[in-house]
């Protein structure tokens, strides 16, 4: 079986000549031929070299690794019983799937409370998600979900100003922060500042305590898409030459006169950023813990990447030792920004795999009384199954799931869609339902009766795109957990799930399925 697509891929714009017949080791035509142009990944690569490491069109597409992993959540099956129920009567007339307590908390003390057990993970300062930040925070705030503002916003921001070398304005994380305030509900989520090497020179999150009113912040070690510093591509010569001045690294040299030359004849259309990669050590890293509380951060989260088993480990030990409120761990295969293409599909350890050994190393630290800080699981989750099957396996440890893509596409669906309809231009696939937004979302009535007519008006249409693709994971969590009867977040154990293959059940320790209830039915059976 091939893993992995090699060569040709919508994410570069290219494809094989002889899409039929593909060799499987090395992704080429079985018969390369003098006179192609190349529209393959070499051939492309021949002229356009380095730009076709990363997907393209930059800007307006989110990405995720095309490789075909050996296990993965698809492998698991959700158990349901046809007996009793966990935290309700166990009567039929109130055992109900709405009855389902979906709501949670993170976080030492009082805790951060949710609506639903779900984080938007770091939306940074990428063009896909700096457009669609109106929908995604006020979406997100609305449903009662934690949001994280991602690495290097202040820095990629113009308007920024910097004193010694420190933020003490800016405008772009001001919004984004000040949108999520304004929609945040009875207390339910929180918005988090990030930091990477460069936000933390710049003081970005000690800015977001003081003058911005955050309360909860996030160290970051890595993500799933890649084991290098965010990426994004710069079209400005301006722009490129402040940003190397505030001391990222861009490519090439918009100092360099001959690339400025080559810039303005066209030779090349946009500059790479790229930030520092950054280097872990527990004496540093507990000092950074400490500095950020005595800023006033009240919550301090982590988020690592799909790295090696030893980082896993560093991560789960050092967030111990800091008393962290919050470690998510990333696994291999997606991102919202300018992953390296090949860099997504070939590195890092897949989610299953990293998230079966976080709990293991989650397990151990309990069982010699160490404190273990509340988990949250990312990598490619989408829909109600794929978040309960995250809450089994990592039980009791894993409180949340970490999504980035799919609330973002709902949030780029709403927009387009309010668009159309301010412009009387509704799809014939979406107007079966409608032609206004009330019509055309099916929350939009229950929302404008909740908020009132003047304040609803005021919600984007991006905004209800997320607000409603989560009313849909609520709503399907409930009934699956119902089908379990569990009927709260607690009472979810690695037993509610079973692994379809053997392979699924080494890597997990789940059990096999048919495996499952072994003792049990042999029980009833001689009875």
């Amino acid at each position: 079986m091939t893993y992995s697509r090699l060569n040709a891929s919508a994410a570069t714009l290219t494809k094989n000549r002889t899409e039929g017949s593909i060799s499987p080791f090395s992704g080429m035509c079985v018969t390369c031929v003098d006179g192609c142009i190349g529209m393959c990944e070499i051939g492309k690569s021949a002229y356009r070299g380095h730009e076709t490491i990363y997907p393209q069109p930059f800007g307006i597409i989110t990405t995720a690794s095309e490789k075909v992993y050996p296990v993965d959540y698809s492998h698991f099956t959700i158990l349901g019983t046809a007996v009793g129920a966990c935290g309700i009567e166990a009567d039929s007339d109130k055992a109900i799937f709405p009855a389902v307590n979906i709501e949670t908390k993170v976080g030492q003390g009082a805790g951060i409370r949710l609506k639903m057990p779900l984080v938007i993970s770091g939306m940074g300062s990428t063009d896909v998600a700096g457009n669609n930040w109106e929908g995604l925070a006020c979406g997100a705030a609305l449903a009662g979900v934690v949001l994280t503002i991602g690495e290097n916003v202040c820095g990629m921001d113009e308007s920024t100003v910097l004193q010694d070398g420190r933020v003490v304005s800016t405008t772009d994380l001001d919004r984004r922060v000040k949108i999520y305030q304004q929609w945040q509900r009875d207390g339910y989520g929180a918005i988090v500042v990030q930091a990477n090497v460069e936000d933390t020179r710049l003081g970005v999150q000690e800015y977001a305590i003081s003058q911005l009113g955050v309360e909860t912040v996030e160290l970051k070690w890595g993500q799933g898409a890649k084991d290098i510093g965010g990426e994004v591509k710069i079209r400005d010569l301006g722009k490129a030459k402040l940003l190397k001045q505030r001391g990222y690294v861009v490519l090439p040299d918009p100092e360099n006169p001959s690339v400025i030359a080559a810039f303005k004849q066209g030779a090349f259309k946009e500059f790479e950023r790229h930030s520092r990669i950054g280097m872990v050590e527990l004496e540093s890293f507990l000092q950074r813990v400490e500095e950020l509380r005595r800023a006033g951060a009240k919550y301090i989260f982590l988020k690592t990447g799909a790295y090696r088993p030893a980082d896993l480990a560093r991560a789960v030990k050092f967030a111990s030792l800091a008393r962290l409120d919050l470690l998510t761990v990333d696994g291999a295969g997606g991102g919202t920004g300018m992953s390296p293409w090949r860099m997504m599909n070939e590195w890092g350890i897949p989610s299953v795999e990293l998230h079966s050994l976080l709990y293991r190393y989650a397990a151990k630290l309990a069982e010699k009384g160490e404190y273990v800080p509340d988990l949250a699981l990312a990598g490619g989750f989408t829909f109600e199954d794929q978040i309960y099957k995250g809450l089994a396996l990592g039980a009791p440890y894993v409180k949340l799931i970490g999504m980035a893509r799919s609330p973002l596409a709902a949030a780029m669906v709403g927009k387009t869609i309010g668009r159309r309809v301010a412009e009387n231009q509704v799809p014939v696939y979406v107007e079966r339902f409608g032609n206004t937004i009330e019509d055309i979302f099916v929350t939009a009535a229950g929302l404008k009766e909740e908020l009132g007519e003047e304040t609803f008006r005021k919600v984007s249409p991006g905004a209800l795109g997320v607000y409603t693709y989560f009313e849909r994971l609520a709503q399907g969590l409930r009934q699956l957990m119902c089908g379990s009867r569990k009927f709260g977040l607690a009472y979810i154990t690695r037993d509610d799930i079973a692994a379809l293959t053997k392979e699924a059940a080494e890597v997990s320790g789940i059990n096999y399925v048919m495996d499952v209830d072994m003792e049990e039915a042999e029980r009833i059976l001689d009875m």
